[in-house]
């Protein structure tokens, strides 16, 4: 009588096994791509198909074994869209949204690196988001500000207190202001202070829209800049 195969067992997640917050958290987010992924869900559910084509270099099979990892750790979920979409997205929990300020940190920490864009550097318009939400920051006004650039679109919603996105793919629906700038431009505003004041009073950015958050956008120069 045959012997009955037993069910394969799930691999255990290696583990630094240090008692350390540190390394507590790089055991759920230090494997490669996993904050990649969290920087994609970040702008809200995406597809399977949407995160393999907005992550150049990930192969199929580390995504989805990324995707699981993040699943059994608490930090995202899958869903099935209602009909007519009746596809599966992954979003992340309140958990994974956590990791908001780790990433706009990341993202400040790394940008000394950006010089010169390489032959073989990918590059998606919302990828700019981290860096600019530090520019965006200290603003009073809420409400919603589409970004325009060369690359294309995405939005970011200013005063987002509460759960939910603070930046999503493409233009908004009904965005309240808009700016006008390059990649160079996000990057330099993003060093925070009066650097958006600067880059807007100097013509790099250009402000759209007739509203109290685009008159602010324009007035920026009146906050304090940052100390040195």
């Amino acid at each position: 009588m045959p012997r009955q195969q037993q069910p394969a067992r799930p691999a255990r997640r290696r583990s630094y096994d240090q008692f350390c917050a540190t390394a507590r958290a790089l055991d759920s987010v230090g494997d490669r791509w996993t904050l990649l992924i969290v920087r994609e869900l970040l702008a809200g559910p995406r597809r399977y198909t949407d995160l393999h084509a907005d992550l150049p270099g990930v192969s199929t099979d580390v995504l989805a074994s990324r995707l699981k990892d993040m699943e059994q750790g608490g930090l995202a979920v899958r869903r099935r869209l209602p009909p007519p979409a009746a596809a599966a997205v992954y979003e992340l929990t309140e958990h994974g949204r956590g990791l908001l300020p780790v990433l706009t940190a990341l993202a400040e920490w790394g940008a000394p690196a950006l010089g010169e864009r390489r032959p073989t550097d990918a590059v998606r318009a919302h990828w700019f988001a981290l860096p600019l939400l530090r520019a965006l920051d200290g603003l009073t006004r809420g409400g919603v500000v589409e970004v325009r650039l060369p690359e294309g679109e995405f939005h970011i919603r200013t005063g987002a207190d509460g759960p939910g996105e603070v930046y999503g793919y493409g233009p908004a629906d009904s965005p309240d202001a808009c700016l006008v700038l390059d990649a160079d431009a996000v990057l330099a505003v993003g060093r925070g202070g009066s650097a958006l004041a600067q880059a807007v009073g100097g013509g790099r950015v250009e402000v759209l829209g007739d509203g109290p958050l685009a008159d602010e956008l324009r007035g920026v120069n009146a906050r304090a800049p940052e100390a040195i």
